[in-house]
């Protein structure tokens, strides 16, 4: 009889060993087999206030990305929106209900439970993934013109119901222009007019919660392997579990209390408000300066550009340093061979064009990747390092994924570790398979041909897979890849005419790519797995936690949207400050097709070859990991090379990696551990003042002011 308990996988086949894997295991407070005995977490005060955040988020996240562009409360992993949740529940909330009754403080898994809806009700209204949808299906419709004819080739190949630009007319698609103008240009107190806006808002909704579905589903199918098996170090969990580390177990239950004293055990340690102190100088001096000049700056970059005007070093391009104190101190948290590996091949990209200038490759000869600035060869080796990573991801959960096929047919009974998952098997894998299947057969509605469809969204899978494993194991604070597979199938395949990208696909295909695979900062499913990992480390019971965290992305989900579409109408969209949002990248829809529809340019046979070397590059260093203890390069690192998470947080990433070798070089583990502290501090400092900022800023009306990753 099949075993209802997978083991740990052995990589047999690869030669690879499971004790490398798990080199990067962090023990944190209350992680599974330690500390952590308490139930429960969704309990009724929870849920109003988690429901009361979702609607918060849902309504000033847009007014804060969209229309002030300042410091993103949502667009990481780590979000600033629940770390600022958090610091007030655990230094005002909990205190005052100290004073008054003691009983009545929230007890730690409640915190934690809030703080996981914030991962959701933070990312879902902000800037990035999905919420990217309202510009970007009306956008290349407001810049038509005569002359670029763009209307000529997007009215007939689109649907009606696919965006409020179009209208059916007798029988024939129309440019729906009021409803368009009005938002770009703002009608003021006018009605808006929602009954062109409804169906399609409908539409794209339902795909995006199929699309978070498909997303939760996988999650549940790999939170065992990933947290379990494999024993990754999801490090940014570490950030809350510290904060909550000493809260009271049972709060309202009565159960043993951890801490005794008001505040939680961190907040006892000298070392964390030297850390906290110097976040706040900083980005106190910074602020000021805004407001009153003759305060001084503490400068947090430097301008690389005149340094790098002569060649070769001009191929460089774009590489500043920057420092952002909560970057420092999540790096310094991070493995070591993570860490190192995420600066050096930011670094050992750009040393490739200074190599191909050296070749006799001017840069104008070096054809970028479409909607990428990233040359076609560093691109394409990116591209293969996705598709063997997943690969292996996948293979090496081989024995999971053979026991969740064992109870889908109903052989093999479930394992007391399933039962506490958020659904069992059987559910996650049907629910993703029909999230899946439906995600294309939408797709194929809207005008793709069913292989473009299945294609395109197998590659948004290898993406959402590689960029979730990035977060659980590297712990970057954001992360976006380099690539998008339109463009890149292009020049693999070529496209237009009698080729695998007709013009009868390109053009839904570019809006749906556009809306959900570009900007993809704010993806759900990390969030999925950091929740199902904390929920079961810390007993929390998840099925309720899922309910919870499915009415919380419904609600935050419903307002953003509505709150995309008011701005437009109420300030005029060409009037907000993220010029990014409403203007260029939008647009980008619209080039894409036409480029893709000419045929696209930079097609050859090398493509290929740059993709299979990117993918044995990310092989080997796997193979190598296995067999070589010595060996401190990490795949995650070739993976993001030069992604845009990475131009802006290596030179971070570098400091928090030097910190963290210079200290354990000197003075061991201990001080290593004893150090933690001054560098958590660091973040919440950070945190601390972006919610100084964001007050004084929204009060002021001032905009672009933004302390973190924008």
């Amino acid at each position: 009889m099949p075993s209802t308990q997978p083991n740990v996988v052995t990589h047999s086949d690869l030669n690879f060993t499971p004790t490398k894997f798990q080199r990067d295991t962090v023990t944190y407070p209350g992680a599974s087999g330690g500390a952590a005995t308490q139930s429960g977490g969704v309990t009724r005060r929870v849920v109003v206030l988690a429901l009361a955040l979702a609607v918060l988020f849902g309504y000033i996240i847009p007014i804060i990305d969209i229309k002030l562009r300042n410091t993103y409360l949502g667009g990481t992993q780590l979000p600033a929106g629940g770390l600022a949740v958090l610091l007030i529940l655990l230094l005002i909330v909990n205190p005052v209900l100290w004073v008054v009754r003691q009983q009545w403080q929230f007890a730690r898994n409640e915190i934690l439970t809030i703080y996981i809806t914030c991962l959701f009700s933070c990312l879902v209204p902000g800037v990035g993934a999905e919420n990217f949808l309202v510009p970007n299906f009306i956008a290349p419709f407001y810049y038509a013109t005569r002359e670029n004819r763009w209307l000529d080739f997007l009215l007939p190949h689109l649907k009606p119901w696919f965006t409020p630009a179009i209208k059916w007319v007798n029988g024939q698609n129309q440019y729906n222009e009021p409803v368009i103008t009005g938002w770009f240009t703002g009608t003021g107190a006018a009605p808006i007019p929602w009954s062109a806006w409804l169906v399609p808002l409908i539409a794209w909704g339902v795909l995006v919660l199929a699309l978070y579905t498909m997303m939760g589903c996988l999650s549940v199918l790999l939170r065992a392997q990933w947290g379990e098996h494999e024993a990754l170090s999801f490090p940014l969990l570490r950030v809350p579990l510290e904060l909550t580390e000493g809260t009271p177990d049972g709060g309202i239950y009565g159960l043993d209390k951890r801490g005794d004293g008001i505040l939680p055990l961190l907040f006892y340690n000298r070392l964390m408000w030297i850390g906290f102190a110097i976040a706040v100088l900083i980005q106190g001096l910074n602020g000021l300066n805004l407001y009153f000049p003759d305060v001084p700056r503490v400068p947090l970059s430097i301008d690389t550009g005149p340094l790098y005007t002569e060649p070769p070093w001009n191929q460089i391009a774009w590489a500043t340093p920057y420092v952002y104190p909560m970057a420092v101190g999540i790096s310094y948290l991070l493995a070591s061979e993570v860490s190192l590996s995420l600066w050096f091949f930011f670094w050992f990209f750009k040393l490739q064009l200074i190599m191909a200038y050296y070749l006799g490759y001017m840069p104008s000869t070096l054809p970028t990747t479409p909607t990428s600035q990233s040359k076609t060869f560093v691109g394409h080796q990116q591209i293969g390092a996705f598709l063997v990573f997943a690969a292996i991801v996948l293979w090496t959960g081989r024995e999971h994924f053979s026991h969740i096929l064992q109870r889908v047919l109903k052989r093999a009974p479930a394992s007391e570790q399933e039962k506490g998952d958020a659904l069992s098997y059987p559910v996650a894998f049907w629910g993703f398979v029909l999230a899946f299947a439906f995600i294309v057969g939408w797709s194929i509605a809207a005008g793709i041909r069913p292989q473009v469809a299945l294609v395109l969204w197998l590659l948004y899978l290898v993406i959402a897979i590689c960029l979730t494993r990035v977060v659980a194991e590297g712990g970057l604070l954001f992360v976006v890849h380099s690539w998008l597979p339109l463009g890149i199938l292009g020049q693999l395949v070529n496209s237009g005419p009698g080729t695998f990208l007709p013009p009868e696909s390109l053009v839904p295909a570019a809006f749906i790519q556009s809306a959900m695979m570009n900007m993809i900062r704010g993806n759900l499913m990390p969030s999925f797995v950091q929740s199902f990992k904390l929920a079961h480390d810390q007993k929390i019971r998840a099925r309720p936690l899922l309910s919870l965290i499915c009415a919380v992305t419904v609600i935050s989900m419903g307002i953003g949207l509505w709150m995309n579409v008011r701005l437009g109408y109420h300030e005029g969209a060409l009037q907000l400050a993220n010029n990014w949002y409403v203007r260029s990248e939008p647009n980008n829809v619209i080039r894409l097709s036409k480029d893709l529809l000419e045929g696209t340019r930079g097609v050859s046979w090398t493509n290929w070859v740059w993709l299979v070397l990117g993918g044995l590059g990310t092989y080997g260093m796997m193979l190598a990991r296995s067999r070589f203890p010595w060996f401190a390069l990490h795949p995650i690192g070739y993976l993001m090379g030069l992604t845009y998470p990475m131009h802006l947080l290596w030179f971070s990433t570098f400091l928090g990696w030097l910190c963290k070798l210079l200290i354990t070089r000197f003075g061991g583990v201990d001080t290593y551990r004893k150090t933690t502290p001054l560098f958590l501090g660091l973040v919440l400092g950070d945190i601390a003042m972006v919610l100084l900022w964001l007050l004084i800023d929204g009060w002021q009306g001032r905009t672009n002011h933004q302390l973190m990753p924008g």
